[in-house]
């Protein structure tokens, strides 16, 4: 069961970014595969986002699977929304979904 303190708290991280993605490591040193895929995939888009270490904090690690009904790491949220993990988004960026689905939600990908 999630606790108000730590729902709180998730709810602060979505909506104090445009991209945010719940990650195991940062972007700078991704320490699952997963992970990695999901921060390649956005930075081959020049999308700008926010990495927040689940690693660290395991009231954080596990709440944010029941947070989002999702029930692994990573966790893409963009404007507030819940989007997927790694095998979701590497298929919305394989078939083409992933730019015109951030471009409606007003994010721009640089490349």
């Amino acid at each position: 069961m999630l606790d108000t303190t730590t729902r709180d708290r998730i709810q602060t991280e979505v909506d104090g970014s445009e991209v945010l993605l719940f990650m195991k490591g940062t972007p700078v040193f991704p320490q699952c595969g997963f992970s990695a895929v999901v921060v390649q995939v956005l930075s081959h888009l020049g999308v700008k986002f926010r990495g927040v270490n689940v690693l660290e904090d395991p009231d954080l690690r596990d709440g944010i699977k029941e947070f989002s009904d999702w029930p692994t790491i990573p966790q893409l949220y963009v404007k507030g929304e819940f989007v997927g993990g790694c095998d979701i988004i590497r298929e919305m960026y394989e078939t083409g979904e992933l730019v015109p689905y951030l471009e409606r939600k007003g994010v721009t990908p640089a490349a």
